[in-house]
């Protein structure tokens, strides 16, 4: 797809979120459902049934998905799509880009081992490494937060640079 053709796709998407924002707010839903029998969850993807489980460190298998690595997943996606859709937009062909997400758990405080050890993850940090095939030859790299990428593509509309 090309920035022209993309463009035309969103056109009608944006004139009626100009004319009525609240159209442009949507509620995204994930749905799981309990495992009978072992420590999973059945989780609806749309495509196929995925099924997580405990990740080895805390006593599972590793037959199952790992919720913590499908959460990295889905922001890998997440990220991926929105970029290629940006670079589209702007007409900013791209030779190659990777996309990665990694986070950091402390399984001490899943298992209640160390109650001031946090439950989760303690930090997630999301990477691009884009190459574009004209205006430079160098690469772009980001590393930050999310939250840190949105406020600082919204202020200067481009990528932030590494620190």
């Amino acid at each position: 797809m090309d920035a022209t053709a993309l463009r035309a796709m969103q056109a009608p998407l944006k004139e009626r979120y100009k004319g009525d924002p609240k159209s442009a707010y949507i509620t995204l839903k994930a749905k799981g459902t309990l495992d009978d029998a072992q420590i999973a969850c059945k989780v609806e993807t749309g495509r196929a049934l995925a099924v997580a489980g405990l990740h080895p460190a805390t006593g599972g298998s590793g037959l199952e998905l790992c919720s913590g690595d499908m959460l990295l997943e889905a922001l890998v996606a997440c990220a991926g799509v929105t970029l290629k859709a940006v670079a589209t937009a702007l007409d900013v062909p791209l030779k190659s880009g990777k996309v990665s997400a990694e986070g950091d758990l402390d399984f001490r405080g899943t298992l209640g081992v160390a109650k001031d050890a946090p439950v989760g993850f303690a930090a997630i940090r999301l990477r691009f490494d884009v190459r574009p095939t004209r205006r430079t030859t160098s690469s772009t790299r980001c590393s930050s937060s999310p939250n840190a990428i949105a406020s600082s593509t919204r202020r200067s509309g481009a990528a932030p640079r590494s620190r």
